[in-house]
């Protein structure tokens, strides 16, 4: 097997701007499905793995937090200026740049293709696991079931992976213009092609991800063995992700059935009334499928502590919200994401001023245990299932499944009973506020400005520090960006390095980003 996984990483390591190149593989080392099960996840050795890595987490953990309103500067703990660097690589996204890869000082660019390469590695891989899986012994019934489960857990993960792409990369989907609307370049063969790719419209996309779920789940139907792991994705973790996507094309019967699903497989909702452990962690009940690490305690410590949780999405719980000072640390103006507290004897620095570090970092001083990215909870279900009913009318089937929610997060008069545009609203609060900081708050923005009923587009304000030096808490101005309502830059550009590579390709219009001095 070692062999193998020198063979897949070699795939994997692709160049900058030749995200889609393949380098030809052998797959007589290819003997049974378990061999395809352990590329699915890879070794230490070898990471050539279709599952999300710490890497892919890392490389789009912090900025896709930072675009949107989950996140604002925080000047409390600015003298504890010990990593400026990694605030700086966030200026280009945290202001909506044209080139998210700018520095602040407008004198070059960072690295803008590492969410974008690391993607398309795994989905290379899962390409390449699909085409051996039909080459592997299938006449034992273990075999038919492990065939099954290789080829549902990839399916799931290539829809996955292309779905994280079109909402980075694409216009978010709209009935209207999604036949035209550019998103990302589709590769699903494991065939070697020398040529330029060009970009796949949204429809197309989306398209791709239906069938690759629908694939998925009548595999991970058919695979009858019992599930041992959050880290595998299984039959519901497949519907919790067929609600998600309908409820983005807006088909909202088609999210309500999905999310009734898995409603109906996973009901157990977390009850931090009657339950006093940490929440976000393996163990928690709601847990349905996590892959990849968590980069939100490095974004508010690691990042220069140049970063708290906004306090409009702090403010948006009310006091008797227990998810308040259960997943929150308030110190002065800084608002982080609250976990295990290390050892009082254990600091970063010598000063009882930073002791905010100790609570934003787990027991191992860098990951939790579930991903800050790719999480699945049930929760999730019950928010989409509220939603969509919501949207066909059915109001009394939205406020049972939003109060279900709400009943084990609040202490008292935690129940909804608002109808029409105030409902809706009252679930889009709720969704921000239960999926804070776990990548959903980016996307929901963009769909909701193209959403049939009741279009929603947000204007957003950041402001950022100048200091004499990336390393010093000497402070010189403060700037004020706004990203405007339906603005262009609610899309990602593609990445400078894909477009050089790939001549021709065409990029997403962004404007130039004004700024304000802050008196």
């Amino acid at each position: 097997m070692k062999h193998l996984f020198y063979i897949l990483s070699i795939l994997t390591l692709t160049s900058c701007g030749g995200f889609l190149e393949e380098y030809s593989q052998d797959t007589d080392y290819v003997r049974t499905w378990k061999d395809l099960d352990e590329l699915l996840i890879g070794d230490c050795y070898f990471p050539a793995e279709a599952y999300d890595g710490v890497n892919m987490a890392s490389s789009t953990g912090a900025w896709l937090h930072v675009l949107g309103d989950e996140v604002e500067e925080c000047k409390e703990y600015s003298s504890f200026m010990v990593n400026g660097d990694a605030r700086q690589q966030l200026y280009g996204y945290f202001t909506w740049q044209q080139r998210v890869g700018k520095n602040e000082d407008n004198t070059g660019y960072f690295t803008e293709n590492s969410t974008w390469t690391n993607v398309y590695k795994r989905i290379n891989v899962a390409n390449n696991i699909l085409e051996s899986v039909e080459k592997v012994p299938s006449t034992s019934l273990t075999e038919q079931q492990g065939i099954h489960k290789i080829k549902g857990e990839a399916h799931f993960l290539r829809a996955y992976y292309y779905f994280w792409l079109a909402n980075l990369y694409g216009k978010p989907y709209s009935k209207n213009t999604c036949k035209t609307d550019l998103c990302v370049p589709i590769k699903t063969s494991a065939v070697v092609e020398d040529k330029k790719f060009t970009r796949n419209t949204v429809e197309e996309v989306y398209d791709l991800i239906i069938d690759e779920l629908n694939e998925a789940e009548k595999h991970l139907v058919a695979y009858t063995s019992p599930k041992k792991s959050i880290y595998r994705a299984d039959k519901t973790a497949c519907h919790l992700l067929q609600s998600r996507v309908y409820l983005y094309m807006q088909q909202w019967d088609k999210a309500a059935e999905y999310a009734q699903k898995v409603i109906e497989e996973h009901p157990a909702l977390f009850n931090i009334n009657t339950n006093s452990n940490k929440f976000h962690k393996r163990d928690n009940i709601e847990n349905i499928f996590s892959m990849g690490g968590n980069t939100t305690q490095n974004l508010f410590c690691n990042s220069a502590f140049a970063f708290s949780v906004s306090k409009d999405l702090y403010n948006s719980y009310s006091i008797n919200d227990l998810r308040r000072d259960s997943w929150y640390y308030v110190k002065g103006r800084f608002i982080g994401p609250c976990s295990t507290p290390l050892s009082p004897t254990y600091s970063a620095f010598n000063s009882s001023s930073a002791t905010f570090y100790l609570e934003a970092y787990q027991e191992n001083k860098h990951q939790q245990e579930v991903s800050g990215l790719f999480l699945m909870r049930s929760a999730e279900a019950y928010l989409n299932y509220a939603e969509a009913q919501a949207y066909l009318g059915n109001e009394g089937e939205a406020k049972n499944a939003i109060n279900t929610l709400r009943s084990c997060r609040i202490t008292t008069n935690s129940e909804i009973n608002v109808s029409g545009e105030m409902l809706i609203a009252a679930i889009r609060k709720e969704r921000r506020m239960e999926l804070a900081l776990e990548g959903h708050r980016w996307f929901d923005l963009r769909r909701y400005s193209v959403c049939e009923i009741m279009p929603q587009s947000a204007e957003i304000a950041h402001e950022w520090t100048m200091y004499s030096s990336h390393t010093s808490a000497n402070k010189i101005d403060t700037y004020r960006y706004t990203l405007k309502a339906n603005d262009e830059a609610y899309t990602l550009p593609i990445p400078y390095e894909v477009i050089q590579f790939n001549t021709g390709m065409e990029n997403n219009l962004r404007p130039e980003r004004d700024k304000e001095l802050v008196k």
